[in-house]
């Protein structure tokens, strides 16, 4: 539905306030119109048959008069008993009129019909012109006998009465109708207008929030309906858009703090290098330089990865995957590592359908934490249960709190930050883990270890 701009002369989408007004006024106006015409129906029928049963009950009397007394003072008895609206004649065996109710019928039949005695016949509602020009009239015939003869009755009955009945509540309904309507589209507008207040008051309100505070929030009615479950969840909205802001500020201020300090590092040592003409500070300060460029390659690398999770999701190559092979592989490197670590393993064979490389990077960071954690032994295993693959890593070390057990799979998040960046974590591994399990429809937890320790715990499916 579209309504006219004046101010801009094209046309614009009409409102839901319009909208629904008009269609509440064409429904009742077509259910209006259906129950007028069915009411009128019904009315004229009503009308046209008591019309007919009278006719039939006049013309059984004066049929059996004549059965009983013959036709001899019949045309007075029908001129004095007829009531003005009905017309009576009396034809003989061969349809001659021998007595009416009144001189207006007493020249010729008023139908051909001549039913045979004790049957009655009836003519449809139309026009007679030998009675009168404006006046419809219902003709009914019945048959009778007396002494040997036939005689037919024949009654007609105006209708003209119940016509014009019919025309009165046409004309009352023609005007109550447009009223009605008129009614229904002001209530209606009321009524919708009232109903969207609220709507546009979250509206005005969303409006008015800006992107650079997300702070405010939309007002919910008391009224527990559709528009109050509308606001609450534009509130809940609000919510995870702050959240999201919030998160995403944070994260570029962790990267930024996190690329300082290897920039500052390189920095410096450049401005060493440049100072010493012999060359021998290049020499000294290249295992430090190789290390922090390490380090912001693996951060840019982790930033990266964590980028495409929010933005498209983790593409993984789906394989069959040994999972126990590389929690194995990953065993031989840390005890080759030479971390004075106890390492071992209860290793079962397990397969998964996965992306080796993200699988490989998750065995690593969390062994990599573990490492860190562990004050004397590090323990992995790999089972199968109820159709997924269960990998655990345990520790020995101080445990993680219960309240940061799920804070630390945040983004730069750390438990020990000053150990972190001294052995070049970022805080992203966890979150990393999370990400990669995600993308292969698993859980990871963290749960303390009978050690003492921690617990890493990854579940994913075998299909």
């Amino acid at each position: 539905m579209f309504a006219w701009n004046k101010a801009t002369g094209v046309l614009r989408r009409a409102s839901v306030r319009s909208r629904s007004t008009a269609a509440a006024v064409i429904v009742v106006a077509m259910a209006l119109a259906v129950g007028a015409a069915v009411l009128l129906l019904l009315l004229q029928r009503a009308l046209i048959t008591s019309v007919s049963d009278a006719a039939d009950g006049r013309a059984a009397d004066v049929a059996g008069q004549i059965s009983e007394e013959g036709t001899a003072g019949l045309a007075r008895d029908l001129q004095e008993t007829t009531r003005p609206s009905q017309l009576i004649q009396v034809l003989d065996q061969r349809g001659h009129v021998i007595a009416t109710s009144s001189a207006r019928v007493g020249t010729a039949p008023l139908t051909g019909l001549r039913p045979v005695s004790g049957v009655t016949e009836q003519v449809e509602v139309g026009q007679l012109p030998l009675i009168d020009d404006d006046h419809p009239y219902l003709i009914v015939a019945r048959g009778t006998d007396y002494r040997g003869q036939r005689f037919t009755v024949i009654v007609a009955s105006s209708v003209q009465a119940q016509r014009e009945t019919v025309g009165t509540v046409t004309q009352y309904l023609l005007t109550g109708f447009p009223l009605l309507l008129a009614v229904v589209g002001v209530a209606g507008w009321l009524l919708v207008g009232r109903a969207l207040g609220p709507v546009e008051r979250i509206r005005s309100r969303v409006q008015g929030i800006g992107a650079g505070d997300l702070t405010e929030r939309v007002p919910v009615p008391a009224t527990r309906d559709e528009i109050a479950r509308l606001a609450a969840t534009m509130n809940e909205m609000l919510d995870r858009l702050q959240a999201g802001q919030e998160t995403q500020r944070r994260f570029v201020a962790d990267a930024s703090h996190e690329l300082r300090s290897p920039l500052a590092t390189l920095a410096a040592a450049l401005e060493v290098a440049e100072a010493d003409s012999t060359g021998r500070a290049w020499q000294d300060s290249r295992p430090v330089l190789v290390a922090e460029t390490d380090r912001m390659r693996r951060l840019v690398e982790d930033l990266l990865l964590l980028a495409k999770a929010d933005d498209t999701g983790l593409r993984m190559q789906r394989t069959e995957v040994d999972l126990d092979h590389l929690v194995e592989a990953e065993i031989r490197r840390l005890r080759n590592a030479g971390s004075g670590l106890t390492i071992t393993g209860d290793i079962r064979p397990v397969r998964v359908v996965g992306d080796p490389a993200r699988l490989g990077q998750v065995i690593r960071n969390l062994v990599d934490n573990a490492v860190l954690a562990a004050h004397t032994a590090v323990a992995l295993a790999t089972a199968e249960h109820d159709g997924f693959a269960v990998l655990t890593i345990t520790d020995d070390g101080d445990g993680i709190p219960e309240a940061d057990r799920v804070r630390v799979f945040e983004r730069f998040v750390r438990l020990d930050a000053s150990r972190a960046r001294g052995s070049g974590g970022s805080g992203l591994g966890l979150s990393i883990v999370q990400e990669i399990t995600r993308a292969h429809r698993g859980t990871v937890t963290l749960t303390p270890a009978t050690s003492g320790g921690t617990t890493a715990t990854v579940s994913l499916p075998t299909r």
